[in-house]
């Protein structure tokens, strides 16, 4: 299964022309950080906001500063 994932596809020719792969790119990489790393984030720094309001004992990152 994984050879399947990692098999180069023939080239592509238009009018004799090879036409570039598809690549990630750093900004692809920057959108799906937006997409799924904030959301993440802020789900929980809200839960650990939470977690604090309700029981008093701080569980987030910032108590370690």
């Amino acid at each position: 299964m994984l050879k399947r994932l990692f098999k180069r596809h023939p080239v592509q020719t238009v009018m004799g022309h090879r036409i570039a792969e598809p690549k990630l790119t750093w900004m692809a990489l920057g959108w799906a950080l937006v997409y799924l790393g904030l959301p993440v984030l802020l789900v929980g720094t809200l839960v650990d906001g939470l977690i604090q309001l309700t029981t008093g004992v701080c569980t987030g990152l910032w108590c370690f500063f």
